[in-house]
Order: C-alpha cells, then structure tokens, then sequence
C-alpha cells in the first residue's frame, strides 16, 4: 500500500492536491493500491464533496478524524427529514432562507440553524443548537452524525472547548478536549496530549510493513509523527515547491524552505525525495553535497501527466490567450490583467480567459472593472480544462514561483505556446525561449509595472512576429514526455 499525507484541501485547491489527485489516477492505472490521509479539520465542509471534486475515491480517503471511528467517507446524505425525526415529541415551526433553515420551539428561548449543501436540496450539512442566545452545540453530518462541537460563552464571544467523535451506532469514538491552542484527545484505553500524538497514533494504526510506502507532500506539524511511527516501511518526500530561499543563501550556508529543513534533517529515515524537474533534481543533489556532505536518493517524476496530446478539430480562436491557478497573490493574475489591456492596444482582439477560484476574486473583478476590459478579459471560475485548453492560441502566467506547473503541462500538451518568467522551476522547464513562448528575464528589484511591459510586449510579439504553428508543434513535442506511460514507469520503479 502507498500511503500519501498531507494537510487540508479546498475548493480552490493548491497545485498540491492536485497533483496527488493526479497521483491517484496514475497509481490506480499501474494496479498500485493507494491511501490519501489529510489531516486538517473541515467544519465548513464534507471532506468528501472537496476529495471527490478533484478525483479521489471515496475509498482511497483517509481523514484523521473519522480514521479512529467506523464512519465512512461519504457525501452527505443525511436529510432535514430524519433530522426533525431527532425533536421527539417538542412542536417545533422551521423557516427556511436559501441554504438555511432556523427551526424554533414554542415556550423555549432554543432554536436550530441547520446549514444545508446547497438552496436545492435538504440535505443537512451542520446543525447549530443555541439556548439563550448562546451558541451551545454544533453537530456535523454525512450518513449520519459525526462529530459534534461543544461551545460556552467567554469573553462575549462563543468559545469552543470539546468535541466528541461518533461511531455509525452514535456511540462514542472518542473525544477532544480543547483549551485555546492546546489539544488533548481521549481514547478509552488513552490519552493523546496533541494533534501531532493524534497523527502518530493513526500511523502506528496503519500497521505498516517494509511493503508499504509511505510519501509525505506536505511535513508541517506532522512529519516527525509519521517518521516516528512508520516503522519498516519507505518514507519518500516529495517536493512542490522552492526548497530554499535564494536570498539567505551564501557560499558558507544554505537557507532551506522551512516546509522542507526538517525532511532534509531527518535524511537518514528518508528513502527518496521525489523532485518535479530535473532542474530541481540537480540543484538538490548539488546543495546536500555542498552544505551537508550527503548524497541521499532524489529522483525526477513529474506531478502530473498526460493522457493523450490534445489537437483541436477546429481553428483555436484568434489571438486567444488562457491562464489557470488559483486566484492567489502569488500568481500575478492582475499583472496578466494589465498587460492584455496595454497589448490590446497594438493587437486589437487579443482576449483572455482567467480560470480558476481563490482569495483574489473580488479584488481581480474589481480591477477588470476599472480597467473597462469586460469584453475581452473575462473570469471563467473553476471548470475542468482538459477539452478547453486547445480552444485557444497561448498561455500566459505571471507566477514568480512554480514548483512544476500543472497547468503549464496541461498547456503544452494542447499544443500552446506559453509567456511567462525566467523563474524557478516550472516555467524554464516547458518553454523553450523563441520556440515555443517566451521566457522573460527577471530579477528582484524589478517593478511591477516593468514585468507588465514585457509581459505585454512579449504578448503582442507572440501574435504579430512568431511562427504560431511552428510554435505549438514544438510544445507538443515537449509534451511527449509527460504522457502517462512515461510517467508510469517512473512511479513503478521508485515503489519497487
């Protein structure tokens, strides 16, 4: 068995869940049984709806939560119907508001606010009990109860102080006993006096054997609990991201990316690390025999693959260009904004199509707004892109930091040619400068309104200078490498 961990997930999910969810695909294709263990807490969601929205299958998910329960990963199907069935014998009226519905009680100063899935259906997603005016209780749903949330007023505001765990009977799992920042958690025959315990303890239920696998992707508040109780079994890391800071870096010392000091600490314990590019690979290998005096195992598997070259059976849609992340600060998308606005100016019907959902939605809106830009530069949310991309003419991304870029493989196998920064390590991996995009040349000290020059300025170069069907020729030649045969085989051989 291949065990993967990680944190959270969301709906605006990072390029880290998705390519587990890529992973999960692949492993599924080779016959490789796999779990994913994610093991932050979701109360404004069902885990379920968020793992399955990428890919993974209910069985494949493992939440730290209900691991130590005999509940299942499940949609909700839980329904208003069985949760009146709940009242007993007490009248109750219930009003409903959208995704809301606030049931009352006669000759009670009690009310319910249940929080449904979605304004359609009645499916019960959370319940809120409230006496007096205060917040007292908090149940969870999917089949069937899950968890519940203990609340008492302090400082004005309701303060969470316990939550119970629930078996399918309704019976007690277990508990968690919460005082501010500090967690105890109370087996029958235990007690856990940290979330960190809590992760240890599921790994040591795991019962892990040198035949399993155990691959960390994010280390953080949980790698030493998993290392401490994997027993026989392999530990791979894999890389996502910058692995150290290139400003606190000399010839004496290297500054590691803090998600990553402790994995490359504990090398001893580490069977492989698993690096995205090649680039990266190499740098790697070069900074541990330098600073450390190691050469551990690290080897290149991409994140992702491609199942297939997509060609489109119709023209792509002229002078279009495509971007995709998620709607974050770290991904420039204004700067994307503002450089179609001023390349318009010399290519008249240049569009673009931003997909993709995140913290920066509103403000975006609000900058395209500004920038009267509606017509042509337009907010597309999250859609799966595998039949979209080929619709266009390019790719465009004013990220400063790729660890891989799935999106920037997903577009070279349509054949795009991308614009984008001479940066670490995505970009330079799938743009080859003048022959399939362009790389623009940056340094720290450069202004945003100089990057948006060259952007614009490579965007125009692009639609009025470049050979655009030699150009998407030599992307899906760099695609070939990436398709999921190629992929496969790397993955079989670092398992073996």
């Amino acid at each position: 068995m291949v065990y993967n961990f990680n944190l959270g997930i969301g709906w605006a999910s990072s390029g880290v869940e998705y390519a587990q969810a890529y992973r999960a695909k692949l492993l599924r294709r080779i016959g490789q049984e796999a779990r994913f263990v994610f093991t932050d807490m979701f109360p404004r969601d069902n885990i379920q709806h968020m793992t399955e929205n990428i890919g993974f299958l209910d069985h494949e998910v493992i939440w730290l939560y209900t691991f130590f329960t005999d509940c299942k990963i499940s949609p909700v199907t839980f329904t208003l119907g069985q949760l009146e069935g709940t009242f007993g014998n007490r009248k109750f009226s219930g009003e409903r508001d959208g995704a809301r519905v606030k049931y009352t009680f006669p000759g009670t100063n009690a009310y319910c606010m249940v929080y449904l899935v979605n304004e359609r259906e009645q499916r019960v997603h959370s319940v809120e009990m409230v006496s007096n005016g205060c917040l007292v209780r908090k149940d969870y749903y999917t089949y069937c109860r899950i968890y519940s949330e203990y609340y008492a007023p302090l400082d004005g505001k309701a303060h969470l102080y316990h939550r119970r765990f629930f078996n399918e009977d309704g019976t007690v799992a277990y508990e968690e006993i919460t005082d501010q920042d500090k967690v105890m958690y109370q087996f029958k025959d235990k007690l856990l006096c940290s979330k960190e315990e809590l992760v240890g303890y599921l790994v040591s239920r795991l019962g892990l054997t040198k035949k399993d696998v155990v691959l960390v992707d994010r280390t953080t508040g949980i790698g030493q609990a998993i290392l401490k109780n994997a027993g026989p079994a392999k530990v791979g890391i894999v890389i996502h991201a910058d692995h150290f800071s290139q400003g606190g870096t000399d010839e004496e010392a290297v500054l590691w990316n803090n998600y990553y000091e402790y994995a490359f600490s504990q090398w001893k314990h580490i069977k492989f690390y698993v690096a995205s590019t090649d680039v990266q690979n190499r740098l790697l290998k070069q900074q541990f025999k330098k600073y450390m005096g190691i050469s551990p195992k690290i080897v290149t598997i991409p994140v992702g693959s491609l199942e297939e070259l997509k060609v489109p059976d119709t023209a792509r849609r002229r002078h279009s260009l495509i971007t995709a992340s998620r709607l974050a600060s770290e991904k420039h998308v204004d700067w994307i904004i503002d450089a179609v606005v001023a390349a318009r100016e010399k290519v008249s019907d240049i569009s673009l199509d931003i997909y993709g959902k995140g913290g920066e939605e509103e403000k975006l809106k609000a900058q395209i707004g500004r920038l009267h830009c509606e017509d042509y530069v337009r907010l597309c949310g999250q859609q799966n892109l595998q039949e979209v991309y080929q619709k266009y003419e390019a790719y465009v991304s004013g990220s400063t930091s790729e660890g891989f870029g799935l999106t920037l493989m997903e577009a070279v196998g349509s054949g795009l040619p991308i614009i984008g920064f001479d940066v670490r390590y995505g970009n330079p991996n799938f743009i080859d400068d003048a022959e399939n995009g362009y790389l623009i040349p940056v340094h720290d000290k450069m202004e945003k309104q100089e990057r948006v020059q060259k952007l614009a300025a490579c965007i125009v170069r692009l639609f009025t200078e470049a050979d655009l069907e030699s150009f998407h020729a030599h992307s899906y030649e760099k695609a070939q490498g990436y398709l999921t045969q190629e992929v496969e085989e790397k993955w079989k051989n670092i398992l073996k």
